[in-house]
């Protein structure tokens, strides 16, 4: 079976996704997974890959499986590209015409920007043996198109959750780069974060999620002026190179105020405080689904910049070592279901 998703990206979020869906095939089922660090995932996961940017030898390698997997995130978008799109058709499109099925586990759907992509992700749906979506938007827009299937929540839900122990712990920023994000948005967030751990006394610890692009931020925003002494003098940068060496960061922190989607979903399963800091549509859904605060950041305010940050910062001190409602992430978990049993009707699709 091909699996074919965002892996071997350096991007914990993937990893996650993956760690979930391996968990949940079918006894007997031999996975192949498409993956750009091939060597970093059959080492994690001890499964074969194939080059997933080397779309000839993905399509080579899909005549020798008997399903098409297409697992987690929100593939069929045009954010990242139209190509992508492109991508993701060319290997349905292939599957279809031999015959096997294709299955849209854990989907996300969008964003599509451009009416080309709208037109080519409905057909694309149209050709799928069995879905399941991460999150209502997905399903309505899916459902207005006229395809009805099962919603539930992001697969990442499913991981085991951890006992909190951070109470008086540091305060774990899960940030990165964000395209719309100026030198007045960064500051607005930065001096909140540094007000909060001031008056906490808390230290910061700067956990890059995606290693390619996440990393190099806290030095990025220093070269830029925007850390103040305080800050810089509080923050450091922490590494963790699997989800439960996250959740491990999560379950000691006295906060986490998180960008990532998968930052926030496996700090809430940690047990810990959370915040969510909105630059996609899909952050702010799971953040809703959780009641998280969440601070959208296309529409940061825009009053006087020394009381906004006070504002920010005390609804942000607010949260910290006070855990989030631990009822909602078991139901978050229990709706998980949904992509397990669409993967138990493999065979019968097969």
């Amino acid at each position: 079976m091909l699996l074919c998703g965002y892996y071997g990206e350096h991007n914990l979020g993937d990893d996650a996704l993956l760690q979930v869906l391996l968990s949940q095939l079918p006894a007997g089922v031999e996975p192949l997974v498409t993956a750009a660090d091939r060597a970093a995932v059959a080492a994690a996961f001890g499964v074969a890959t194939v080059d997933r940017r080397r779309l000839p030898e993905v399509l080579r390698a899909l005549q020798g499986c008997k399903a098409l997997v297409l697992g987690g995130g929100s593939l069929l978008q045009d954010s990242t590209s139209f190509l992508s799109l492109v991508y993701y058709s060319a290997l349905i499109t292939a599957a279809r015409l031999r015959g096997l099925p294709v299955l849209l586990w854990g989907q996300g759907l969008g964003p599509l920007r451009r009416r080309r992509s709208r037109l080519l992700a409905r057909a694309l749906l149209a050709m799928a043996s069995a879905i399941s979506w991460r999150d209502p938007a997905s399903a309505r827009l899916a459902g207005s198109w006229g395809i009805d299937a099962g919603q539930g929540s992001d697969p990442v839900w499913a991981l085991p959750p951890q006992d909190w122990q951070g109470p008086g712990g540091p305060i774990i920023l899960c940030w990165r780069p964000v395209a719309g994000l100026d030198d007045r948005g960064w500051r607005l967030l930065l001096e909140a974060i540094d007000a909060v751990a001031e008056g906490c006394d808390r230290p910061l610890h700067w956990l890059p999620f995606h290693q390619d692009q996440d990393t190099d931020l806290l030095a990025d925003l220093d070269r830029r002026g925007l850390l103040s002494a305080s800050l810089r003098r509080r923050s450091l940068v922490v590494q963790a190179s699997t989800p439960e060496q996250a959740m491990q960061q999560f379950r000691g922190a006295s906060l986490v105020v998180a960008m990532r989607l998968h930052g926030l979903i496996l700090a809430a399963l940690s047990g810990s405080p959370c915040v969510a800091l909105s630059y996609d549509p899909k952050v702010k859904a799971a953040a809703g689904s959780l009641g998280c605060p969440c601070l959208d950041l296309g529409r940061l305010p825009h009053g006087e910049p020394a009381a906004d940050a006070e504002a920010l910062a005390a609804s942000w001190q607010a949260l910290v070592d006070q855990p989030p409602d631990q009822s909602r992430c078991e139901r978050l978990r229990a709706e998980t279901c949904v992509h397990a049993e669409l993967l138990q009707r493999l065979q019968a699709i097969a």
